[in-house]
């Protein structure tokens, strides 16, 4: 690790009852992975929202390569190289990969956009990272993970100093968490900045060189990764000693009902003869490789994709599924791995979203009753 490249002293942030921050202190140093940790709602990506011009703070200093300033905006910390890959994914799904990533800064030719010198451009990027995205895809054409990776490419198109990775492995299958600990690593010997924040305790000792715990918006302490174990950090984040004794032995009783049969599934060219039970009371776990099939038989078991052949029983008896409206009436609720494309409306609010698959239940008449809805 080099010299120390940024440094947050005493910052606070309240908002309309909440006091979010109280009087943080946080540094990076070039070349090293900087751990940032503490359950939900311990102030994390709040400081660092601070940092990157989204929030602006009550108080406290923030010290940038040897210089006391404070960013009015993101793309002004972006201009400076201070750059945030967020948790929540923020490309345009109808642009293509390319055109996502120089977005606000794009190559002309002329009055024109030169999507060829864009798209030469990114394939650089993807190159130098050692990804394989065709940059001219519609962006709503890739998976979650390669979403992030692209995110991640955008975040280094802007010549950063200092990275800030948002949760960046939540939505990543393993094979992807290499390919980007690949890639954070060669960042780190470029002498970057990097922070990384995160909830997976196994992923911070593989990475990190130093971890700084918040918890209720306030400063813990900061370990040296490599002298501290993952109780030390537990420890720091909840205060107080978890014991959690290994599983030996399922919870569910042998003569569990079955609640749910599948036989023979077929639906597309991912779920071939798919057949499991799941007993009432039990945690069904699907484990796989990307493009095996996971997500897929979860959708043709919820009626969002159309079913060949095979059977399903619910309670013992056999239920016909063809839409998720089919399987919401047969009590079946499903929660995608995109949370954004396919689990939300984001233009809707909370109360619409959470009584949008049981809307029958809150009519009068013709009409949606939006007192007994918010309510």
């Amino acid at each position: 690790m080099g010299e120390v490249i940024l440094t947050m002293k005493g910052i606070d942030k309240s908002f309309p009852g909440v006091h979010a921050l109280d009087h943080v202190d946080f540094e990076v140093k070039k070349g090293e992975v900087h751990a940032l940790m503490g359950e939900n709602g311990a102030g994390k990506s709040t400081l660092m929202k601070v940092l990157t011009g989204i929030y602006k703070k009550d108080s406290g200093t923030i010290t940038y390569e040897g210089r006391e300033l404070e960013f009015a905006n993101p793309k002004e910390a972006q201009d400076a190289g201070v750059v945030i890959v967020h948790q929540e994914l923020n490309m345009m799904g109808h642009l293509t990969v390319a055109q996502n990533i120089f977005i606000g800064r794009e190559f002309m030719k002329g009055k024109l956009i030169d999507d060829a010198k864009m798209n030469e451009e990114a394939g650089k990027l993807f190159d130098k990272l050692n990804i394989n995205i065709d940059p001219n895809e519609k962006m709503n054409k890739l998976t979650v993970g390669k979403q992030q990776m692209c995110e991640i490419a955008k975040a280094i198109s802007h010549d950063a100093k200092v990275i800030v990775f948002d949760e960046p492995s939540a939505a990543l299958t393993e094979s992807e968490i290499d390919e980007l600990f690949k890639i954070i690593k060669d960042l780190r010997s470029k002498g970057l900045g990097i922070v990384y924040i995160s909830h997976r305790m196994d992923e911070i000792k593989v990475i990190t060189d130093r971890v700084t715990v918040m918890r209720d918006g306030g400063y813990v302490g900061t370990l040296i990764t490599k002298d501290s174990t993952k109780n030390d950090i537990i420890n720091m984040m909840v205060g107080r000693v978890i014991y959690e004794d290994p599983k030996t032995e399922s919870n569910v009783s042998k003569d569990a009902p079955v609640v749910l049969k599948v036989e023979h599934l077929n639906a597309g060219k991912m779920v071939r003869d798919v057949s499991f039970e799941l007993h009432k009371g039990e945690i069904l776990g699907f484990s796989g490789l990307m493009g095996a099939g996971r997500t897929e038989t979860a959708r043709a078991l919820f009626g969002a994709d159309p079913i060949e052949s095979g059977d399903i029983y619910i309670n013992g008896k056999k239920v016909d599924i063809k839409s998720p409206m089919d399987a919401v009436a047969n009590g079946i609720g499903y929660l995608s791995e995109d949370r954004k494309r396919y689990g939300i409306v984001v233009q809707k609010t909370v109360a619409e979203n959470t009584t949008m698959a049981a809307l029958d239940n809150f009519m009068s008449g013709i009409f949606i009753n939006k007192k007994k809805k918010k309510k």
